[in-house]
């Protein structure tokens, strides 16, 4: 009998095994794909955004809000670096972002594979689970490779988002089957798709700004950094960040909208008077003319569209109240979100097994006592920048040493 069996090899899972090893304690590890750790080799773009510098509760999203920092303390980013640095990876910092000295997603799993094998854990690839079964003295693990049986069970099989890379939800059954409930598991930090058909003519162009995600007209997160236009909607970190919130007010039928500020270092009575200030200066320029060297082309030509400007028309020419709807629309453009892309765009998911169901201390269910839960499987999920990865991180630990009775 396996001491410990740990149900997904992603971070989370592959964190929770070393965690429980180091303890003395056997563990196996059951994959369902070909090898372990394969969506860890996509994040940062490759290089691996591991962590952090900068942490705040508010980086991390639950339905039970003081869940995930509680986790978080136990196990930080200080821990995560030294953790990580007596395996071998020296990290870098770019503006608090941690990533490995090598700019490598490889070299992080490469010294957790490592680890793996120098602490004799067993890992069974193409070993989907298909049941978790409580038994005397522990568990009976159901799955495509065979039947196993297990003291404890550590559940980290992941979220439903980017399934080609193994994580397919399917752990939230096994979860459901044990009697957990489940909050709702949407798209997070994803793309969005908006109503309105000019998009395809702005598609490709990426611009600094600010977006602010309203529902039924009150505003619920707003960001700022480089905005992508799509010949669908909206991309960006700025759109990521916010997305979680516009998932859950579509899944709730209300009206989602976003309002974006292409000029967002100005206030609006500053840009006024940027914008009038440059008409005095260029008086006889026209509305084409004038907007050059402010917006790409294509943005210039659909502001004057909307604002109903004429492109030949000279500035000189329009009343203050036309200025003012200018710069008011630069500023304020709302667009309306009819949905965000699918599971398979999405890098995390919002909801997942509830919280209120897991020790907030040890990760063990409240339900089924010996099965305990680590990372995205959990109703948690942070913002971009690595904090992600964070909770898999302090989240397996956590699991890991608990169950091994460290």
């Amino acid at each position: 009998m396996n001491k410990i069996a740990v149900i997904g090899g992603g971070a989370s899972g592959l964190m929770a095994a070393v965690a429980a090893a180091q303890e003395g304690v056997q563990v196996c590890i059951f994959e369902h794909k070909d090898r372990v750790g394969k969506k860890l080799l996509s994040t940062g773009n490759g290089r691996c955004n591991f962590t952090n510098m900068n942490q705040e509760p508010i980086f991390y999203h639950s339905e039970n809000t003081l869940f995930p920092w509680g986790i978080i303390k136990k196990f930080g980013v200080q821990q995560t670096v030294a953790f990580f640095l007596k395996l071998g990876i020296y990290s870098k910092n770019r503006n608090g972002y941690l990533y490995p000295q090598s700019d490598q997603a490889s070299a992080v799993l490469d010294v957790l594979r490592m680890e793996v094998k120098r602490l004799g854990i067993q890992v069974k690839t193409d070993a989907k689970c298909k049941a978790i079964r409580s038994s005397e003295g522990g568990f009976v693990i159901d799955t495509e490779a065979g039947e196993f049986s297990a003291e404890k069970v550590i559940l980290a099989a992941g979220s439903k988002a980017a399934p080609v890379s193994g994580s397919d939800g399917s752990g939230y059954l096994l979860a459901q089957k044990l009697g957990h409930r489940m909050i709702p598991v949407l798209p997070s930090l994803v793309q969005l798709k908006c109503k309105e058909n000019f998009y395809k003519g702005i598609a490709g162009i990426r611009v600094e700004g600010r977006v602010s995600l309203y529902v039924d007209g009150k505003c619920q997160a707003k960001d700022q950094g480089e905005i992508q236009l799509t010949n669908y909607g909206i991309s960006g970190i700025p759109v990521f960040q916010i997305s979680r919130y516009a998932a859950i007010g579509l899944y709730e039928n209300r009206q989602v909208t976003a309002v974006l500020n292409f000029m967002p270092d100005f206030t609006e009575e500053q840009f006024l008077a940027f914008l009038k200030n440059r008409v005095e200066t260029r008086p006889r320029k026209t509305t084409e003319e004038f907007l050059t060297g402010l917006f790409h082309k294509k943005l210039s030509d659909l502001w004057v569209k909307l604002a109903h400007f004429e492109r030949t028309k000279v500035m000189e020419d329009y009343s203050d109240e036309e200025i003012e709807r200018l710069a008011h629309l630069i500023q304020n453009f709302s667009t309306e979100i009819t949905g965000t892309n699918s599971f398979e765009q999405a890098q995390v998911c919002r909801g997942g097994i509830d919280t209120k169901e897991v020790c907030p201390d040890t990760l063990e269910s409240l339900l089924v006592p010996g099965l305990y839960f680590a990372g995205e499987i959990l109703d948690v999920d942070g913002i971009c920048g690595g904090y992600n990865l964070q909770w898999a991180w302090s989240s397996g630990y956590t699991a890991g040493k608990e169950a091994a009775g460290a």
